[in-house]
Formats: C-alpha cells, structure tokens, sequence
C-alpha cells in the first residue's frame, strides 16, 4: 500500500534484553557501543531503519560522522537517509520541561550532519530528516516543531546580522534540508483514539501531499490501561487513521512500539506472522534489544528478512463502540488491580538490572495516578517485576469481563488466546496466595481461557524470588531474576 521507501522494522534502543550482545563492553549498553549497535542492525540484521533516542541523556552530534568513518565501505554503497534510515526521537517541550531545550539541539544538528555527508558523498541526501516525538496531545506541538526548524534552522540562512552585509548563508554555509518530517508518537488512550484527528490538522497545516507518519505505542498503553486494552485501542486507532488515509488520498504508514513480552505486544522473531495478522495495516514494527539480542542470530536475520519482504494490508475491522465499552471495564478493573500491587512491585523493580545508560522518557502512570501517590517504574522494569514474582501481568483486569465480552474479544484479536498461552506458561500458583484477593480473581480467569502448560524451570525460579523478597533476603534476587529473564528470553 505504501509505494515510498517506508521500512517494515525500525531496530530501537529499549533495554528489554537479558543477553548482553558481543559488540558491547558491558551489560550496561551506551555511549559508542551504540554507535556499533546502529551499524549490526544495518549491516547483519538487515533493518532499514535505526532509531537514534535522544532523551535522557545527551546528543551525540557526531553519530553520522563516526558511523561514516568507522564504516565507509558500507555506508558508500548503502545510503543513509536513501536505502537506509535514522529516526531521531526527541523530548516533548510540552511535557518534559526540563529536556525542552534539547530539542532545539537535535533540530540543529539535522543541517550538521548534512553537511558532514555531503562532504563525505558529494551529493544532496540527508541523512536526517524525520524527527519523532513523544506524548504528543495536540497537534501544535507538531506545527510548533516544523514551523520552528523552518523559521529558525533552515530559516535563518537567509538573515543579515549588518544591515548591508552578507547574509547567514554566505557566512555560514547553506543550512539543509530546507524542511524536516515530524511523527507524532500517540501513548495515551485519549490521544491515540484521536489521533486522526491530530494528524488531520498537522497534515492540512503544513500542506503534507505525500506522506505522514503515525507511530502508537503499546507498552506505556500496557502500563498504563492494561496488555489487553493497549491491543484494542491501538486496533480502534488503525482503523480509524485507516478512513483518514483514505479521505486525504495520503499514504498515513502507521509505526507500532511493540516489544517481545506478551504484555508489551509478544513481537519476538518466532512470533512475527501472528504480530502482523494482528496488526495488518502497520507499515513499521520496532525490534527492541530482547528481539535482537535473545535469540539466535540466523532466527532473527529470517525474522527480519521476513519483515522486510511484507507488505501491509488493510486493518483489522473493529466494531468501534462495542470495543471501546471493554476497554473502559478492563483498564478500570487494571488500574484497582495496580493500585494494590503498586507496594510489591516498586519493592521488586529496584533489583531488576539496568541494560541501558539513559533514562528513558518520564512514565504517563506517574502524571494520571500521581495525585493518589501511585508510582510505577518504566514499563520494561514494570513487567519484569511482575513476572519475576510469577504473576504475569497480561492477566490483570480480565476479572471485569463477561464471556460475551470475550467473545466479541476474540473476534478481533485473533491471536488473544495465543498471546495468554505465552503469559500462562510464566504464572507460578504457588504465589498466588501473597497477591490481593482482586488479582487472584484476574489469574483465577485468565487460567480458565486457554489450555496451558507452566513453565516448570520458571516457576521454581520464581518460588525462590518471592521467598527471597517476603523474607528481605535480598543478596541473591538481581542474580534470580535475571536467571528468570534468560528462560523467557526478555527481561521486561
């Protein structure tokens, strides 16, 4: 459906992985060993599309120039910004005020880094031109994004600093590209049912006749709303980006954050023709660093050779008020569920291990619970905390539904059945006893959906674990639930 050179994975930096991959000095993934990691994805991974993130830590402004002079050979014959492609994500001025103003530091290293590749390649392809941007509410904080870069990096080329003398760009030099794409990243329920709407009056002001971009998130959704909800809302928002694609007569390729755990999408390299018969109209999925680095290379080599050899179809047909309705039960049953387990997992999340030197973006769950002292850790510590005490966390709010609800569940989830099985084989009923009477429900359900089968080494692990936290006896859980972790192939 997408006839622009669009890719089918972006290789992404979340820390969702156990194994530590060979390129890296340490468990602990940063500073050049991602430079390294941008190139394995290229070069032996085949990813089209590496995302450079640029919150929480700071802007390497020589990313391109480093992978040209490391790699020459090959960015020579494979082109950055033309076969291949950065996505540089960015902090929301509007919410992450005190990482506002590195925004206006990537915005000026786009024109930088042309020049670093034209130097280099003697021709006019960018290397960067799309920046990503998280939490997006509103559409102004795309204009605002896009009308900055033109009036004030590509735009002040043309000023005078004397009256009289020569302008910025006889000075300086030209500053491309003139123009720079923006892709909304949408994790709440509200923005992501809304969605069309935003992209409607982005693409209208800015007069987009090609292509836009529409990436939506499904583990901050999964924290936030409940694994089941975050599957229906992205499914609701497809289809409806789907009519506005087809009203504006642009291509609007949709972009989805899964990573492998089940509760944050299941997309792993033995379960990737489930993920795209679950979401057929995406054009991009994200492989995380569990994707990449858990499983054996040549698995994960056909698994994107497989992406990149698809193409996407039409979305999944949802009977939109019906489907709603269960998402509202389910994620109101979640977010009761959570506020009692909020105590056990922060106990917990403090000894998950850390795979990446960065804080990533601040967590939604913190700003809608934040008034009844409700705090959680990111997403990836979040599920790894939970299926570290063998509670897997797909189950929570499932309590609220009838069977009619399931049913009509199932009839536009194809693979719901599947994806619990996956989370099943991870619950240890041994543990079920120190949970709250609520998520013993949820578990008690879930366990009558489907026909499983526990994961006998898993569950002993996670015995061990919950014995260790119940008793404080703390030395050893990092050590355990990273053990967990390396039998489930994610970490969180």
């Amino acid at each position: 459906m997408t006839k622009y050179n669009i890719a089918r994975c972006l290789s992404t930096q979340h820390p969702d992985n156990v194994s530590t991959p060979f390129f890296a000095d340490n468990t602990i993934i940063g500073g050049d060993d991602e430079i390294k990691e941008a190139f394995h994805a290229f070069s032996h991974l085949k990813a089209q599309e590496q995302l450079w993130d640029c919150e929480g830590k700071e802007v390497d402004n020589f990313v391109i120039k480093k992978l040209f002079t490391r790699y020459p050979d090959y960015f020579s014959k494979t082109r950055l910004g033309k076969d291949i492609f950065m996505l540089l994500r960015a902090p929301n001025p509007a919410v992450e005020k005190n990482e506002a103003k590195l925004l206006l530091e990537v915005l000026e290293s786009i024109p930088r880094n042309y020049d670093i590749s034209r130097a280099v390649f003697r021709d006019d392809v960018a290397p960067l031109f799309e920046v990503s941007i998280p939490m997006v509410s509103s559409e102004k904080t795309l204009i605002r994004i896009a009308e900055y870069y033109k009036r004030f990096v590509s735009g002040k080329q043309t000023v005078h600093l004397i009256d009289g003398d020569i302008p910025l760009s006889e000075w300086i030099g030209r500053f491309f590209p003139d123009r720079i794409r923006v892709m909304p990243l949408f994790e709440t329920k509200e923005a992501m049912l809304g969605a069309d709407k935003i992209v409607q009056k982005f693409v209208e002001s800015q007069k987009i006749d090609d292509y836009q971009r529409v990436w939506f998130a499904r583990s901050d959704p999964a924290l936030n709303y409940g694994s089941l909800a975050a599957a229906l809302i992205g499914k609701v928002a497809m289809q409806r980006i789907h009519k506005l694609e087809e009203k504006l007569s642009i291509d609007l390729p949709v972009m989805i954050g899964v990573g492998s755990a089940p509760f944050r999408g299941n997309f792993k390299p033995t379960n990737i023709n489930n993920c795209m018969g679950g979401y057929p109209s995406v054009q991009t999925y994200t492989i995380q660093s569990a994707f990449k680095y858990d499983f054996d290379e040549d698995v994960v080599k056909k698994a994107v050779y497989d992406l990149n050899n698809s193409k996407r179809k039409k979305p999944v047909q949802i009977p939109e008020e019906q489907i709603i309705a269960i998402i509202d039960k389910a994620s109101a049953q979640y977010q009761k569920e959570i506020k009692v387990l909020a105590p056990m997992i922060n106990g917990i999340a403090q000894y998950v291990p850390s795979r990446r030197k960065r804080k990533l973006h601040i967590g939604l769950f913190g700003y809608s619970r934040e008034s009844e002292g409700i705090k959680l850790p990111r997403a990836i510590t979040f599920t790894a905390a939970l299926y570290s005490l063998g509670l897997p966390p797909e189950v929570l709010g499932l309590s609220a539904l009838t069977s009619k609800d399931i049913e009509a569940v199932r009839s536009v989830y194809a693979h719901f059945d599947i994806d619990l099985q996956d989370s099943l084989q991870y619950m240890n009923k041994d543990n079920i006893k120190y949970f709250p009477p609520a998520v013993q429900k949820s578990l008690d359900i879930a366990s009558k959906l489907v026909d499983f089968e526990v994961d006998s080494a898993h569950k002993k692990l996670t015995g061990i674990i919950m014995e260790s936290f119940r008793k404080e006896h703390t030395e050893s859980l990092s050590e355990n639930i990273t053990k967990a972790a390396w039998i489930r192939r994610f970490l969180g």
